[in-house]
């Protein structure tokens, strides 16, 4: 399986995001938010990271990119598209996803073990995570507060829409706790955490101590890929 990588200006974890994909077991492509061509990967990540230094709204110039008309069609279609932290942003921003993210209840820049219960597994990304796993992946951002209308959230929650949600603590005021959501398709998912740095020992939380020797986040990854498996 080939799933393309995204680089805009300002993104910092498409590489992370691709060795995330290889130590998954599939191939990683690397795609530039210039071009128009998705060189024919299967699935899309949108990385975390400052596109455009977030001028405007984090994630609202991203949005507007190029390489973006191809991912919206793609999405459209059926392709598994993944949103991490700033990805999520231009989810939102490109509405392949309701609501948006607003600066941090805080107020500041805020990085951080969360623990996380993760709440639909009938995702392209989520599926090879069972009901109300609680797991447990970095997460660093200035504007992860999800918002939404009553109505949208109301849809939302209806439709079992909320993919994970915060424990112990609500990093960012997030309605809802919400830290990530999907698609009603269930092939689009905004996760403001970021699983691509808890996917190998040695290199993600496991302790209380430190961010240490964690594999939580690999699961979003070999999902996509299972699942392509059993739509061959």
């Amino acid at each position: 399986m080939r799933i393309g990588v995204v680089t805009f200006p300002g993104s910092l974890d498409d590489r992370d995001a691709q060795r995330a994909i290889r130590l998954a077991g599939a191939t990683p492509v690397a795609l530039w938010h210039g071009e128009h061509d998705l060189h024919g990967v299967d699935a899309l990540v949108l990385p975390g990271g400052f596109s455009y230094g977030d001028y405007l709204r984090a994630g609202a110039i991203a949005s507007l990119s190029p390489i973006m008309a191809e991912v919206i069609d793609a999405a459209n279609k059926g392709m598994p598209v993944l949103g991490i932290c700033n990805g999520f942003q231009m989810l939102t921003e490109a509405h392949l996803l309701e609501g948006g993210l607003i600066r941090n209840e805080a107020g500041a820049f805020i990085c951080r073990d969360q623990r996380l219960r993760i709440e639909n597994t009938d995702t392209a990304w989520t599926n090879g995570f069972t009901a109300d796993q609680e797991i447990t992946i970095p997460l660093k951002n200035g504007e992860g507060g999800f918002i939404a209308s009553e109505d949208t959230l109301a849809r939302l929650e209806g439709e079992g829409r909320v993919i994970a949600r915060y424990l112990d603590v609500n990093p960012n005021g997030s309605l809802n706790e919400i830290a990530g959501i999907t698609n009603a398709r269930g092939n689009v998912v905004g996760l403001m955490p970021h699983p691509e740095h808890a996917v190998e020992p040695g290199f993600g939380p496991d302790t209380v101590a430190a961010m240490r020797s964690g594999v939580d986040g690999l699961a979003f990854f070999t999902s996509v890929i299972e699942r392509s498996l059993v739509n061959a």
